[in-house]
């Protein structure tokens, strides 16, 4: 069903009316919009169009389906659980890890075990300071409907640290020294037994 259109002498009745009429919320109306017909358009402010260069450069852009920070900043941003000192010396290199892991060339129903493996394995022989080298990844698209991250196993391993069994055994979760493999290696140090 549609609406017909006001007459004039409508509105001015509806003016009349609405000018005795007390507002719910003063701040809100103005007296111009009780007057109004609903096919009344409103007009809207036109946004000037900014000035264009055509050697400006283009604002930078990021794929709107990764809403995760990169994993390089929430591992940097994790909180420090360790000793401090010991903490900034393995940010510098100097501590020396006391066992490896390689996970290159694997997939991920392969590495996880193995994690899983060398890590508790390392907590019974009661180490520290362990190296977990993942890789950077490579840069390849399957040209799927879903994204595929960039180093998939970079980005899975320090998921799997974080949760059980592995979260019970590892106090801290840092990217590795350039001289241990840099972005491409985890150092992950362990509790100590009880």
């Amino acid at each position: 069903m549609s609406r017909r259109k006001l007459h004039k002498d409508e509105l001015e009745l509806w003016g009349k009316v609405a000018e005795t009429a007390v507002p719910m919320h003063p701040k809100r109306t103005k007296p111009q919009d009780a007057l109004r017909s609903p096919k009344t358009p409103v007009k809207k402010a036109v946004q000037p169009i900014e000035a264009f260069e055509v050697s400006a450069r283009a604002t930078t852009y990021r794929s709107a389906h990764d809403v995760l920070p990169d994993i390089r900043e929430r591992v940097a941003k994790a909180p420090v659980q360790m000793d401090k000192k010991a903490h900034g010396k393995l940010k510098q290199g100097k501590l020396k890890p006391e066992a490896k892991l390689d996970l290159h060339g694997m997939t991920l129903d392969q590495a996880h075990p193995r994690l899983t493996a060398f890590v508790m394995k390392a907590y019974q022989s009661q180490k520290r300071l362990v190296l977990v080298v993942t890789g950077k990844g490579k840069l390849r698209d399957d040209g799927g409907p879903i994204p595929v991250r960039f180093g998939v196993l970079r980005h899975q391993v320090p998921h799997w640290l974080q949760t059980p069994p592995l979260a019970q055994v590892v106090l801290q979760i840092t990217e590795a020294h350039l001289r241990h493999g840099g972005g491409g290696a985890y150092y992950v140090y362990l509790r100590r037994q009880r």
